[in-house]
């Protein structure tokens, strides 16, 4: 029998439905009961997006959990800085989470038309951004964004993508099927 290991997003990616905002005092009792019904992994939020996440991770320290690490979200350190200099990143390592989870461009489009960087830079990026993650003491998630769609489009890429996470020391490496909200929302038409 396998290990199951829950990871939940409800603190970050379930506030952002229409008419969702949660206060500090509600992602605790969230955290808590998440933590009561044996998820391993509770994303907390993005340290730095606001001073709401900010006060959570605070907050969240003095709470005893007995089944769930806290996460910090966030993404890959700029190109433009290194990774000791990037501003998030060491707001996920003050955030006081054990676990991180920071997601990356792995569909060379992307890489190319949003980041305006090269392929090889942007496994840099990744590499040395999870480097300096696990370096700080954390476990280390990552989140090869479009995955599937850069896959698709240059496999060989995508793919060095996952192993410079990889060589960076990230535990699990990560990619969520986009398809699954796409067909839900189109058959809600």
């Amino acid at each position: 029998m396998h290990d199951v290991k829950i990871f939940d997003t409800t603190l970050r990616d379930g506030q952002q439905g229409k008419g969702i905002s949660f206060t500090v005092e509600d992602k605790i009792k969230i955290a808590k009961l998440l933590d009561e019904n044996g998820v391993s992994y509770i994303e907390g939020g993005w340290p730095g997006a606001s001073p709401k996440v900010e006060a959570f991770f605070k907050e969240i320290k003095n709470v005893e959990l007995k089944n769930a690490k806290m996460v910090a979200f966030g993404s890959t350190r700029r190109a433009s800085n290194s990774a000791e200099d990037d501003v998030f990143l060491n707001k996920i390592v003050q955030s006081g989470a054990p676990v991180a989870c920071i997601f990356g461009k792995s569909w060379d489009l992307h890489v190319h038309e949003a980041l305006k960087i090269s392929l090889e830079e942007n496994l840099d990026v990744i590499e040395s951004s999870i480097a300096f993650l696990k370096k700080s003491g954390l476990e280390v998630f990552f989140d090869a964004e479009h995955f599937f769609d850069g896959y698709k489009r240059n496999p060989e890429y995508a793919i060095k993508c996952l192993q410079a996470a990889e060589a960076g020391g990230a535990e699990v490496l990560v990619s969520v099927i986009q398809m699954v909200a796409r067909c839900l929302s189109k058959s809600q038409r």
